[in-house]
């Protein structure tokens, strides 16, 4: 999107964008810092109904940007900042403090964000539904916990390419009694330990295994006698997986499986 900065400025300046509810800037690669300031001072009132702000890719974005914006946007319940290196915590920081409604978050690619700003999102957003970390490789367990305890409301999560996390992390998060959909492609230190603590998220719909590669059949039978409204599940490059597991799943999930991935899955004849 060319001129995306100069464009965005001009629209809200005219009346028929004075209550704009969604925003997407989605790969605008020239938008800036300076950009979100002049919003913030020019535009002010024509984001005060905004609802939802994407910014993927808007790599020239930086915390003072996020706190520019932010500010505007006192309603909003969307947030998201995918493949953003600039983002930080502090950034996080002036989210949570400017934009109280937040109920969907992808942080997905924001490699800078650490435990601090899980923190910042746990103890200001109870009401959470949906939280996207995707390769945030600075997070530990125990900020991943702050999140399964503080945001009881979650209904997906998304740990796409995280390794860090090991099974401690996920001893409390059967407090996610809303969780429908989970994404732990690539959990290397993921064990049938705990995959059997996320069994207890009985209403999960979507689980994706790919590349957890210390999970066996005791894991996934853990999975399939407890949630049994399961839709899609992918046990994608598991070879410690047998046709024990599928028994399992056949016998519990037969009636709402409609996905079932076991490519790679050598000990499944």
């Amino acid at each position: 999107m060319n001129n995306a900065g100069d464009r965005l400025i001009a629209a809200l300046s005219l009346p028929r964008y004075q209550h704009v509810k969604q925003i997407s800037l989605e790969f605008a690669q020239d938008i800036d810092d300076d950009h979100l300031e002049v919003i913030k001072s020019k535009c002010l009132g024509s984001l005060q109904d905004l609802e939802s702000l994407n910014l993927n890719g808007c790599q020239k974005i930086s915390d003072k940007g996020i706190e520019a914006i932010t500010s505007c946007c006192l309603k909003l319940k969307v947030f998201s900042i995918y493949w953003n290196v600039r983002a930080t915590d502090e950034g996080v920081k002036h989210l949570v403090k400017n934009c109280k409604y937040i109920v969907d978050l992808n942080f997905s690619g924001c490699k800078h964000l650490s435990d601090k700003s899980l923190q910042l999102v746990s103890d200001n957003y109870p009401e959470l539904e949906s939280l996207n970390l995707t390769r945030c490789v600075k997070m530990t367990d125990s900020g991943l916990q702050q999140v399964f305890v503080k945001c009881s409301f979650l209904q997906s999560l998304n740990l796409y390419a995280l390794s860090s996390f090991t099974d401690e992390a996920y001893k409390k998060i059967s407090v996610l009694s809303h969780l429908k959909l989970l994404d732990l492609c690539g959990a290397q230190n993921l064990s049938d330990d705990g995959l059997s603590c996320i069994a207890k998220c009985k209403k999960l719909v979507s689980l994706n295994l790919t590349w957890c590669v210390r999970v066996t059949d005791v894991g996934v039978i853990a999975i399939a006698e407890s949630c049994t409204s399961l839709e899609f599940l992918s046990l994608f490059g598991i070879v410690g997986v047998t046709d024990k597991c599928l028994e399992a799943l056949s016998k519990s999930c037969a009636n709402t499986m409609t996905t079932l991935d076991v490519n790679g899955c050598i000990g499944i004849k």
